[in-house]
């Protein structure tokens, strides 16, 4: 920020209908001591008030003009191409350094545009959205930021009121407070992505985010229970890592079976999407993920069942399935443009699969380790060991592809000398 004491805060929404809800966001932000930088995402009306980017500037943005988006066809088409232009417009503020933080109010179209924008910035600079739909089953994951935040829009609908006051009050504060705050990632060293489930399924990273912190790298553990693995993608799409540890694949799975505890349709597609190289492996696929306060799903119900909290449970998938995960896997890493290895511990891939635990299946597992030999092809590398994924041999085999990788300049070196000084 040019001012710290003064945010410059990017307001985004449709003056011809919310100009009333804009106005009082305006005032609240300029009280909590920031500069208000509005931009109008109208199609058909025009606010009451100027703003600084116009629709004109928006359809602009997007190669096109407003009389062009009110003749695209309907409203989803119009907003589809504001959606576009905000979207680059913004991105092009962040860059230049003209404003400090971004927020967005919407019912379920301002949302959808706003959500395009949040994805157009930068992981650090602070985002936030205004919602009737947040928290909703109407998001998918794909399109969800990796730090975005959001709040529920209660009474936010035609006009100001009481609890629509106190929501956007709220949020005006938040995003003051998250611009003033918020530090940036600058990393003085490269940056390695690693999944995992928590540390009681999959206990891998204990031993290996020390090592590869010992070669000089900064390591960012992701939770795979579905948004954890959105940020991973996120980010990824991005080129924000310098390699990626992909192994608990659990969110593919889920999202294969229809479970609601996934990541989107392009999870494990972004890193080699974006030319980064991916260690892969298998970890807890065999779980299909539900919430824990609904019943178990009736074609779940005969399977081997754990309860993980009050919120999550898993049951295992049937061998068929498994078979259906393990081409599906394959498939999406043939499209990947940079060198892959996938690790198969035959073994077992997560805590509670192995013998006298409650989600012991050597059958499933045999299917699964079987149409991942069949499916897995050059130039993706295969390497199938005898361990259980939470075995030292496999930490020792990950370490080994890593190793060897860097000294083949696959993955650039680490900066052990930043630790020393």
């Amino acid at each position: 920020m040019t001012n710290s004491s003064r945010p410059r805060i990017l307001l985004i929404g449709t003056g011809d209908t919310k100009a009333d809800e804009l106005l009082f966001m305006q005032r609240c932000i300029n009280l909590a001591g920031g500069e208000t930088v509005m931009m109008d995402i109208s199609v058909l009306g025009d606010p009451s008030y100027e703003a600084q980017h116009d629709k004109h500037a928006v359809a602009a943005a997007a190669g096109t003009t407003i009389e062009a988006v009110i003749a695209s066809g309907d409203e989803n088409s119009s907003m589809t191409l504001m959606a576009r232009g905000a979207s680059r417009l913004t991105r092009q503020l962040c860059e230049e350094g003209k404003v400090d933080a971004m927020i967005a109010i919407g019912g379920t179209m301002g949302t959808d545009l706003a959500l395009d924008v949040a994805l157009a910035l930068p992981l650090g600079f602070p985002k936030l959205i205004v919602s009737t739909i947040a928290f909703s089953h109407l998001i998918p994951p794909e399109r969800v930021a990796a730090d975005l935040m959001m709040i529920l829009w209660a009474g936010g609908l035609y006009g100001l009121n009481g609890a629509c006051k106190a929501v956007l009050s709220q949020a005006c504060g938040a995003i003051i407070g998250a611009a003033r705050g918020a530090i940036r990632p600058r990393p003085e060293r490269p940056i390695i992505a690693l999944t995992s489930l928590g540390k009681s399924c999959l206990s891998y990273m204990v031993e290996l985010k020390p090592e590869l912190e010992a070669r000089g790298y900064e390591v960012v553990v992701f939770h795979t229970t579905g948004m954890g693995g959105r940020a991973m993608e996120s980010i990824a799409s991005q080129h924000g890592f310098a390699a990626v540890l992909d192994l608990s694949l659990q969110e593919v799975a889920n999202q294969l079976m229809g479970s609601v505890v996934n990541s989107g349709s392009d999870r494990l597609m972004n890193a080699g999407r974006s030319g980064i190289p991916q260690i892969v492996a298998p970890g807890a696929i065999d779980m299909v993920d539900f919430p824990a306060w609904l019943p178990v799903p009736a074609e779940l119900a005969d399977r081997p069942f754990h309860a993980h909290n009050r919120l999550l449970a898993s049951a295992t998938s049937k061998p068929d399935d498994r078979r259906r995960i393990a081409r599906a896997i394959a498939a999406k890493l043939s499209e990947t443009t940079a060198p892959v290895a996938f690790v198969l511990p035959a073994g077992g891939i997560q805590q509670w699969d192995q013998d006298g635990e409650p989600l012991h299946d050597p059958d499933g597992l045999a299917a699964f380790v079987e149409e991942v030999r069949a499916a897995i092809r050059p130039p993706v590398e295969l390497h199938e060991i005898k361990d259980h994924i939470n075995g030292k041999g496999f930490v020792a085999t990950v370490l080994a592809i890593f190793d060897r990788w860097v000294a083949a300049g696959v993955v650039p070196a680490g900066k052990v000398a930043v630790e020393q000084t």
